[in-house]
């Protein structure tokens, strides 16, 4: 079995990543809220991935029932990455986002969702507990809290 590290990422998750047996660097991340990525470095360059595939919490399960994992240990893990029912997401802003240009408030976010936006990083900025009158923009980081359901959601409502 192949050496596995272990990186905690604050506020995202845990990211493992190993070597396999055909000189591949591979990672997983592992989000607080269950969601996963799996990266596959560059062989020409260990610090780029050259593919990202981003899995919701069902994704992971089918994937791990096709690869022999038990979804017992999934379920497991997935709970030990929720404190009390509340999880905390980074979510990118992408270009045709309708809500860009919109504030928190136009977008409804805490009503429609039941998750509160509580930081955007945009650039090197960062926006702390944004009022209802901040204005999305292309690029942004939006930090929400909120249950799985409601994360989901907004991630929903970020991509639209």
């Amino acid at each position: 079995m192949a050496e596995v590290t272990e990186t905690q990422l604050p506020g995202v998750g845990v990211r493992y990543e190993f070597t396999t047996e055909a000189e591949e660097r591979v990672g997983v991340i592992v989000h607080r809220g269950g969601r996963r990525e799996v990266l596959v470095y560059d062989p020409s360059d260990p610090d780029v991935c050259s593919t990202v595939m981003r899995l919701s919490v069902e994704d992971t399960r089918t994937l791990s029932e096709l690869l022999g994992a038990s979804r017992i240990s999934e379920v497991t893990e997935a709970v030990q990455h929720e404190i009390e029912g509340l999880s905390i997401e980074w979510i990118r802003l992408a270009a045709g986002s309708s809500v860009v240009g919109s504030t928190i408030a136009d977008g409804m976010i805490r009503t429609r969702t039941g998750a509160s936006v509580v930081a955007v990083i945009r650039g090197a900025e960062s926006f702390p507990a944004p009022a209802t009158d901040f204005e999305f923009s292309a690029g942004d980081m939006v930090v929400a809290v909120g249950t799985l359901e409601g994360l989901e959601s907004l991630r929903g409502i970020l991509a639209g």
